[in-house]
């Protein structure tokens, strides 16, 4: 099953038992896919609908951010139960010491080069782990591994 089979059946799911958190969500990533595949002028694969997910789990992430720092708790919240409906979709985030492995890993080899290749390192991580792993602590974990080699 696609994802956007899944996504579909989900959403007659939640409609068929109310579940208005729910299908409000999956009605927003619905038209968030169907923008997009205007904007491709193609039909979306699963990689161009795990790149909408990402895009609006991000989305999500910003403003519950925003929310909190503005003090408004409940829009914070709301956002938040948008953002675990749609991590339903999502592949299974990398843990802390699965993250440090990965970096270990592609670091290594890299290492001789430099800070310059720090760049490399991020990337051929967020290429592998799309989707599982934060750029932001891609970026961290990589840098703090060149610092700790002495680069």
């Amino acid at each position: 099953m696609t994802i956007a089979e899944k996504i579909d059946k989900d959403y007659l799911e939640a409609y068929k038992a109310h579940e208005k958190t729910r299908l409000g969500t999956l009605r927003l990533l619905k038209t968030a896919a169907k923008n997009r595949q205007v904007e491709l002028m193609r039909p979306l694969t699963d990689e161009d609908y795990m790149d909408v997910l990402l895009k609006q789990a991000k989305q999500r992430q910003d403003s519950i951010e925003q929310y909190r720092n503005a003090g408004r708790d409940d829009l914070a919240d709301a956002e938040a139960a948008e953002l675990e409906v749609l991590r339903d979709y999502l592949p299974k985030a990398l843990s802390p010491e699965e993250l440090e492995a990965v970096v270990t890993r592609a670091v290594e080899p890299l290492l001789d080069g430099g800070m310059k290749m720090m760049g490399k390192a991020i990337q051929a991580i967020m290429t592998e782990y799309k989707g599982r792993v934060d750029g932001k602590a891609v970026s961290d974990a990589v840098k703090a591994r060149f610092q700790a080699a002495g680069h």
